[in-house]
């Protein structure tokens, strides 16, 4: 050995959430409904062919643990990208390789993290090289997979929901942290239970902070709650967000809005934003409760709405949370409706139910001379020519007759939209429509 590698400086041991890493699907803790026995990725694990999947799940509840654990059991050549470091170029030489190796008799796994990141566009180009079978794809989101990704991808993929970790699952992280550490972490008992409620159920963080603490000990301290704060300079939590804080206050929220009391909901979201709850979780909220619970009654709702998520998305904490406390305030005092949410859910299970109705031939386009001899498009009437712009007529399909989902309250702008609704129902039953 030369005598300067004596003195070459050690290489720091990875981070801890590294070294815990599971090293098999039993060792992943908190998705037994997923890696338990019976769970429904060891089920697909233990047929002969492996699907396509999109994890759905919080951060630090497993998603790329899993799909890296899932590559080494799998007969294929494993392939991880990031759709926010990838771009087209990246994807197109992913598939060509896949395709060669499909050549050959290899199969391909494709596993891409933050998948919603991709566009449409992006999305749409996993098609081919799926329904082909080059690749199998797996695929990471925090996000709803249901508004974030195109329906033909998610008709080809099943959707596995990954939980956040629970006080149990985070427990047993730390125990096996100190089993790796060799020592016990520094904490009292009800700093150790602060410290599993600043994970907010995401393993990766519960290791970190595990980490700093270990780090910021002196020989003999145990910390407190107050020291723990002090220490990795974290806010405490208020509330326990699996558990009475999140769920409740959130519901509280959403109920006082409802029930137009500002004061309480300004109230409410002061206590969620004080105990560290993401203001654009929050954001969203306020969106939802825009459309399920005012709708058409004060169309600006909607409005208000986005505009002051995406203010939070330009400002940032602190100072967008007020344009959140701004539309929290706006949905209070607005005309309340839920017509469009109920309209919206009927007209869901109708089309569930009788989806496979065609429209009637009437209203279709016909583009070819088969389709206008079939009677595609024959006597179609086009509003705008029609006396008032208003021809009248069917748009429904024959064998289901018309239905009516959407009916407007008697306030805000709904009590406008009734009396147009109402004014063409008339001329309808004039003109026989």
């Amino acid at each position: 050995m030369a005598a300067s590698d004596l003195f070459a400086p050690l290489e720091p041991p990875p981070p801890l959430p590294e070294r815990l890493r599971p090293q098999s699907l039993d060792e992943v803790a908190g998705q037994e409904h997923l890696t338990g026995p019976d769970g429904a990725l060891t089920r697909m694990l233990a047929a002969a062919s492996l699907g396509s999947m999109i994890f759905w799940g919080p951060p630090g509840s497993g998603k790329t643990t899993v799909a890296r654990l899932i590559g080494k059991q799998a007969d294929a050549e494993f392939v991880q990208v990031s759709a926010i470091h990838s771009g087209v170029a990246e994807l197109k030489k992913i598939f060509d390789a896949a395709r060669g190796r499909r050549s050959t008799g290899r199969a391909t796994l494709l596993f891409v993290d933050e998948i919603h990141r991709f566009n449409r566009a992006q999305q749409d180009s996993f098609l081919p090289v799926m329904e082909d079978g080059s690749i199998t794809l797996i695929g990471a989101t925090t996000e709803n997979p249901s508004f974030e990704l195109n329906a033909a991808l998610l008709s080809r993929a099943r959707v596995l929901v990954f939980k956040p970790l629970d006080a149990a699952a985070i427990e047993k992280l730390i125990a096996r942290a100190e089993s790796v550490v060799e020592k016990a972490l520094p904490l009292d008992e009800a700093a150790r239970a602060t410290l599993v409620q600043m994970a907010d159920g995401d393993g990766r963080a519960a290791l970190t902070l595990a980490e700093e603490v270990w780090r910021a000990a002196r020989a003999g301290e145990i910390f407190d709650p107050a020291g723990l704060v002090a220490v990795v300079q974290r806010r405490a939590p208020i509330y326990d967000k699996a558990q009475e804080g999140h769920y409740n206050l959130i519901s509280a929220l959403h109920k006082s809005v409802r029930g137009s009391d500002p004061d309480a909901a300004l109230y409410y979201l002061a206590r969620m934003l004080d105990a560290g709850e993401d203001p654009l979780f929050l954001a969203r909220r306020v969106v939802r409760m825009a459309s399920e619970d005012i709708g058409l009654a004060d169309p600006q709702a909607l409005v208000v709405a986005n505009a002051a998520k995406d203010a939070y998305d330009f400002l940032g904490s602190p100072e967008g949370e007020l344009a959140i406390a701004q539309a929290v305030v706006y949905v209070a005092t607005a005309p309340k409706s839920n017509a469009l949410y109920t309209a919206f859910s009927a007209a869901r299970a109708t089309a569930q139910a009788k989806g496979s109705l065609p429209p009637p031939k009437t209203i279709l386009n016909a583009p070819t001379k088969l389709m206008r001899q079939e009677g595609y498009g024959a006597d179609y009437l086009y509003d705008h020519d029609q006396p008032e712009a208003f021809s009248g007529q069917n748009y429904w399909p024959d064998a289901l007759g018309r239905q009516q989902f959407y009916m407007p309250v008697e306030r805000g702008f709904e009590r406008e939209i009734r009396k147009r609704l109402d004014y063409w129902e008339k001329l309808r039953k004039e003109r026989g429509g």
